[in-house]
C-alpha cells in the first residue's frame, strides 16, 4: 500500500509540511504507524501548483526512496504552493518505475490512491476496454491506480468528480464480482482541478485504509495559542492525510467510512459515498 497527503490553503514552502512534522510523510516512508508496510520505499512523486492558476500542475516523481532523494529535498525547500499533493509508494504487483509513481496527471488535474484492485490481473483487460479510446493513449504506466484515473476520466472526472469516482468504483466492482473477487475495491483517493480537493474513503469490505482531515484552523488557535505555525495560516488551510502528521491534541480527524470530502473555498463538505449502480460514459 501507499501513504499520501494533499494540502490545501497559504502558500507555503513544501519542506515545511514535506519534512518538518514530527510524523511527516518523509518519516512515514520509513516508519509508517498505520499502513499496511511499516516502509513504503518504492517510489514518490510530488504534484503541485503555481500562482498561475491557468497553467498546468508541475510534477517530480521517482522511483527511490523518498527519505534519502536529494533533488526531492532540493525542490521542497524551493518551492512554495498553496495546493499540492504527494504520495510515497509501496508496490502492490506492479513494477516499481517512474511512470507508476502518483500523482497522475492530466490537463489541470492531478490524482493519487492509495489501496488496490483486487484481481487486477483478472480484471485488467475488462477495465481498460471500458476507458474513452481518445483518452487510452495518455495512460503511461501498468497501476490500477492510473488505469482508475482514467476511468474516473473517462465517466465526467472534470464535470463531476463524486459522480464520475461513484461510476469508476461501481464498474470495478461489478466486474470484480463477475470474476468471482469478493471484495474487489480499496480505495483512499485524492484528486484536484487547482482549485477543490476531493478525498474519498472507501472498501469494498467496509474496511477502508486510514484518511483523516485537519481541525479548522479557527478552532485550532483557540485550542492551542501558543502554537506558533497556527499564526502564518489561514482558516482557510487543510490537510488530508493517510496518517496524522503530529499529535497536537484535537488536530486529526478521521474521514468516516464510506464517505468522501471536498475542500473548497468557504465551507468544507463531507458526504456519504456510494459505488454507482451503472457506468455511463459522458461523451
Amino acid at each position: 500500500m501507499c501513504r499520501w497527503m494533499a494540502y490545501s490553503g497559504t502558500p507555503v514552502l513544501l519542506s515545511r509540511v514535506l519534512f518538518e512534522p514530527a510524523h511527516s510523510l518523509i518519516d512515514q516512508s520509513l516508519h509508517s504507524r498505520l499502513g499496511v508496510e511499516t516502509t513504503n520505499g518504492d517510489g514518490f512523486g510530488i504534484g503541485w501548483y503555481t500562482q498561475d492558476r491557468a497553467a498546468t500542475p508541475a510534477v517530480l516523481r521517482d522511483v527511490g526512496p523518498a527519505w534519502n532523494d536529494r533533488n526531492l529535498r532540493e525542490v521542497a525547500h524551493h518551492v512554495h504552493s498553496g495546493l499540492f499533493f504527494a504520495h510515497i509508494r509501496a508496490a502492490t504487483g506492479t513494477a516499481v518505475q517512474q511512470s507508476n509513481c502518483h500523482p497522475f496527471r492530466s490537463g489541470r488535474r492531478l490524482w493519487m490512491h492509495n489501496g488496490m484492485i483486487n484481481g487486477f490481473r483478472l480484471m485488467r483487460r475488462d477495465l481498460a476496454v471500458a476507458v474513452d479510446p481518445a483518452l487510452y493513449s495518455d495512460i503511461e504506466g501498468s497501476t490500477d491506480s492510473e488505469l482508475m484515473f482514467f476511468l474516473a476520466l473517462t465517466f465526467g472526472l472534470a464535470e463531476d468528480p463524486p459522480g464520475a469516482v461513484a461510476r469508476m468504483a461501481g464498474l470495478i466492482e461489478r466486474t470484480g464480482h463477475a470474476h468471482d473477487v469478493p471484495h474487489p475495491l480499496q480505495m483512499t483517493l485524492a484528486v484536484t482541478d487547482g482549485e477543490r480537493v476531493w478525498a474519498f474513503r472507501y472498501s469494498s469490505e467496509g474496511r477502508s485504509r486510514s484518511l483523516y482531515f485537519s481541525t479548522e484552523v479557527d478552532t485550532l488557535r483557540a485550542l492551542h495559542p501558543d502554537a506558533e505555525f497556527l499564526r502564518d495560516i489561514s482558516d482557510e488551510t487543510r490537510l488530508v492525510v493517510s496518517e496524522p502528521l503530529g499529535d497536537l491534541p484535537g488536530a486529526w480527524n478521521e474521514v468516516p467510512e464510506n464517505s468522501y470530502g471536498v475542500i473548497q473555498p468557504g465551507h468544507d463538505l463531507i458526504r456519504d459515498f456510494r459505488p454507482a449502480p451503472e457506468a455511463t460514459r459522458i461523451p
